[in-house]
């Protein structure tokens, strides 16, 4: 007789969920080999917190993937199970099939990625197909449920009145937003033949209630684990884009697993729209156990970029005290003593950070942030130019940026009515946006130096205002420093670089121009410190960051 059972998942080669991970522009799907770096995290610390016990040998606990793509979750979980219960359970059939039925779960995000991952874990399409590994199940799905699920229109303002099937008269919204993800209804309204990009798992007021009805009553899920959706249009994370993977580590949560570890965008630490209360919400959370940090995304995953880099945490129920941070370095791990999360709004990635923002934040200074202007400083967005090769007596002088290409024009002073305070000073424009690239990190692109009747679009803050052009000039040998745009890097976790990214950043007596080694000198850092800001940091020329 031929075992179905007895197969080896690793011996493949090649792994086509290796080749799979790197081919979406969608939805981001997780290397087998990251996927593995997460379970071992759980297996490490359900041994610390059970006795030494290993999880795998339990065949009482249970699994979930409430957003799996390609099935590698359930797939490594299934085969670190098999072999860990041979021994109670030594048929090799009916080890596989207790472990199907009682012990791994799933939620597909689309219905291709639930064939997908049926086809991962259950080795065929469907579940109760004769090439199915478990011959148990009744239905195709098995335990990898997927149903379409529509959005929640609410909060639409703009009416048209259509007609159903017989005639009769329907009034329909053509704007409003999802009521569980917030996204636009104008874009994801769909017919049924596209796919809604509506989860079911966060299309759900009560998930436990809707995971007892796919699932059986009672479920109780021991471990949640996977990659989420990052974006609500699937789009690939475009500035029109919204974060929606907040959603799913809450919904994870009110689940109330043991034990919950998710891969997400590490964008939340120090920004990201609408993020705010979510980065709070986390930053507190006592029961994030480890936090592994990985900068640049290609890290973890090869061949994506995600600007700011991902992470996954450990949350553990019964954890109630400090958090392991691991930062990853191009394969290098570098661990951190286990700290509070939330000493300050954002967090910091590293404890050499940490110490240099302590010191700086020691002595109690003013901070920049008050001299920094907000969006669009003048009322003006990006895509203005106002008249390029026009200049009457009294106009206004406007600096932009289109296409990377700076440029000025210029426009009425009577047509300015935002910060008019700024028009006839001395001040600085720093650009809003600059690329981080690799380390070392310029951080900051060029400043202008601009003086009386000199605005700018919203591709630049203004900073200001100072007495004089020297006054100016001094800030700008400041912000110039590589310490300047370190601790302004520590809150810039993307190219854009607001107000708030200035939080951090003192102000200094501009009578005179700064260097690093009198800042070096002035806040007491160490060589270890200075070290690591130079190694971060790259040099500019005065006035060319």
């Amino acid at each position: 007789m031929v075992e179905k059972a007895a197969f080896s998942l690793k011996q493949r080669n090649p792994d086509v969920l290796t080749s799979i991970a790197n081919l979406s522009n969608d939805e981001v799907f997780t290397p087998p080999s990251f996927a593995n770096q997460m379970l071992d995290t759980i297996e490490e610390a359900w041994a610390k917190d059970n006795d030494g016990a290993i999880i795998w040998e339990d065949k009482d606990v249970t699994f979930l993937d409430p957003f799996t793509k390609s099935g590698v979750f359930l797939r490594e979980i299934t085969s670190r199970l098999t072999r860990g219960l041979e021994k109670q359970i030594p048929d090799a059939q009916e080890r596989v099939n207790h472990i199907l039925t009682k012990q791994v779960f799933g939620v597909a995000i689309t219905e291709l990625t639930a064939l997908l991952a049926r086809r991962s874990v259950y080795c065929s399409k469907h579940a109760n197909g004769k090439h199915s590994i478990c011959d148990e199940f009744d239905t195709p799905e098995g335990n990898i449920w997927f149903e379409r699920t529509e959005h929640t229109w609410a909060g639409g303002k703009e009416k048209v009145i259509t007609v159903d099937d017989n005639g009769n008269e329907i009034e329909n919204y053509l704007d409003g937003k999802c009521g569980f993800c917030g996204a636009p209804k104008r874009l994801l309204d769909r017919d049924s033949d596209l796919e809604t990009y509506a989860y079911g798992f966060i299309h759900s007021g009560d998930i436990r209630l809707t995971m007892d009805e796919k699932f059986g009553s009672d479920m109780k899920f021991d471990v949640v684990v996977g990659n989420p959706p990052y974006h609500m249009t699937g789009g690939g994370g475009g500035s029109n884009d919204s974060s929606i993977y907040h959603l799913f580590v809450q919904q994870a949560k009110a689940l109330e697993p043991r034990m919950l570890t998710m891969v997400i965008p590490s964008r939340w630490i120090a920004g990201g729209r609408g993020l705010d209360s979510f980065r709070q919400e986390m930053l507190s959370d006592r029961s994030i156990r480890k936090f592994v940090d990985f900068p640049s995304a290609k890290d973890a995953f090869p061949g994506q970029k995600i600007e700011g880099g991902v992470c996954y945490f450990l949350w553990d129920s019964s954890h109630t005290g400090d958090c392991e941070v691991i930062m990853m370095r191009e394969g290098i791990a570098t661990r951190q003593a286990p700290r509070k999360l939330d000493e300050f709004d954002v967090l910091v990635r590293d404890e050499l950070s940490l110490s240099v923002l302590r010191k700086t934040l020691n002595k109690s200074e003013d901070s920049i942030v008050e001299m920094v202007s907000g969006d669009t400083p003048f009322g003006l967005p990006t895509n203005f130019s106002g008249r390029t090769n026009s200049h009457k007596k009294g106009d206004l002088t406007v600096h932009f940026t289109k296409h990377g290409k700076r440029g000025v024009s210029y426009l009425e002073n009577e047509a300015v009515s935002k910060n008019r305070q700024l028009i006839d000073g001395w001040k600085v424009f720093v650009p809003e946006a600059y690329g981080i690239g690799a380390s070392p990190q310029q951080v900051l692109g060029k400043p202008i130096v601009a003086g009386p009747g000199e605005i700018c679009t919203q591709s630049f803050l203004v900073v200001g205002l100072f007495k004089d052009e020297e006054t100016a000039g001094n800030f700008v040998a400041y912000l110039s420093s590589r310490f300047f745009r370190f601790l302004v890097s520590l809150r810039k976790i993307s190219q854009h670089a607001l107000k708030a990214t200035y939080t951090w950043a003192p102000i200094q007596d501009f009578s005179k121009p700064w260097t690093d080694a009198e800042l070096y000198a002035k806040y007491k850092l160490d060589q270890d410190e200075i070290e690591f800001i130079e190694s971060m940091i790259r040099p500019v020329e005065l006035g060319d960051a």
